[in-house]
């Protein structure tokens, strides 16, 4: 394993909800990443850990090779890979994104 994927593995461990994204919880910097904290707000999550993958190409591309999915956002819940804002959206539609973030 690499650094960037030990140091992404940490992050991951490190939370029980970890939402890498473009830019932050306050200031999104894409419309994807600024929906995803708006479902977990919905949620009641009101400070997830966030990681912005502009600030640091290296986990930009790694957390696609991490988690082995092309697109950002990435949602991990408890140090499982949960997916980007569209299965969010159908997750939180369907109540499974509550109920998992609640467990």
């Amino acid at each position: 394993m690499s650094d960037v994927q030990q140091h992404i593995q940490q992050i991951v461990n490190g939370s029980p909800v970890v939402l890498f994204m473009k830019g932050t919880a306050q200031f999104p910097m894409c419309g994807f990443s600024g929906r995803a904290i708006q479902i977990l707000k919905a949620c009641g999550v009101e400070q997830p850990t966030t990681v912005n993958v502009l600030e640091d190409e290296g986990i930009r591309q790694g957390i696609k090779t991490f988690s082995n999915w092309p697109t950002i956002p990435q949602l991990y819940v408890n140090g499982e890979f949960i997916g980007g804002s569209d299965i969010m959206m159908e997750m939180y539609q369907s109540g499974e994104l509550q109920t998992l973030l609640k467990g």
